[in-house]
């Protein structure tokens, strides 16, 4: 299962990008980028210290609650990969999740490599936790970074019986060439999103619609066979 931007949407978490290509009023490049962090780290620590901070003020909302029941019935049969960076599908319930995108709530060090749970301000260059080096930067795959866990989701699409997509533009590269994996290995496909994305025709159906009715409706339905 894949999760993004729209599934959040509703709880009130930006999608960053906006209809005239801007981050919450930044250029991509200006933030995200670590070309962008190379020239100035405090601005982008500044942005990204609010994102942080502002999800303090949301909450899961059904979509999220619907797939971790669904965890609790299936367990290990169901893997969450999100490209979302923030915590709703943890705070909701869900365990399998992975963040291919990175997460908002942890730190990554430049001088060690190792990640860290993070939950405070970076912008005043903290020492790393594990190595002591202040050397912290925002989790956050940026433009031009691999995103991460790549080999453990290729494994779960080459298993996968069925590939549901929720809240996705289908537009951002690797995630947007999921489904057409998965189907090729055999899985039936599904998309949930607020209206066709630029991927729809890869999926064998698609229901279009507000994720926090579509998502509890579909899962009901799955859970109730």
């Amino acid at each position: 299962m894949l999760t993004g931007a729209g599934i959040s949407a509703e709880s009130g978490v930006p999608t960053f990008r906006d209809a005239d290509g801007l981050w919450e009023g930044h250029r991509v490049e200006d933030v995200a980028t670590p070309e962008a962090y190379d020239l100035k780290p405090t601005t982008v620590h500044r942005f990204y210290d609010a994102r942080r901070a502002a999800l303090l003020l949301v909450e899961p909302n059904q979509a999220h609650h619907a797939l971790a029941r669904l965890e609790e019935s299936f367990g290990e049969q169901l893997l969450v990969v999100t490209q979302n960076i923030d915590d709703l599908h943890e705070r909701a319930g869900s365990s399998r999740v992975l963040h291919m995108h990175g997460e908002l709530n942890s730190a990554l060090c430049r001088g060690c490599r190792q990640r860290s749970p993070w939950t405070s301000d970076l912008v005043d260059h903290p020492p790393c936790p594990r190595c002591g080096v202040s050397e912290l930067r925002p989790d956050v795959v940026w433009f031009g970074e691999i995103p991460y866990e790549m080999e453990r989701i290729h494994h779960a699409l080459l298993r996968a019986d069925l590939f549901v997509s929720i809240g996705t533009s289908g537009a951002v590269y690797p995630a947007a060439g999921f489904v057409q994996a998965a189907a090729s290995y055999g899985a039936r496909t599904l998309e949930l999103n607020l209206q066709p994305s630029e991927g729809t025709d890869f999926f064998a159906e698609a229901r279009h619609g507000p994720a926090g009715e579509l998502v509890p409706a579909w899962v009901e339905s799955l859970l109730s066979r």
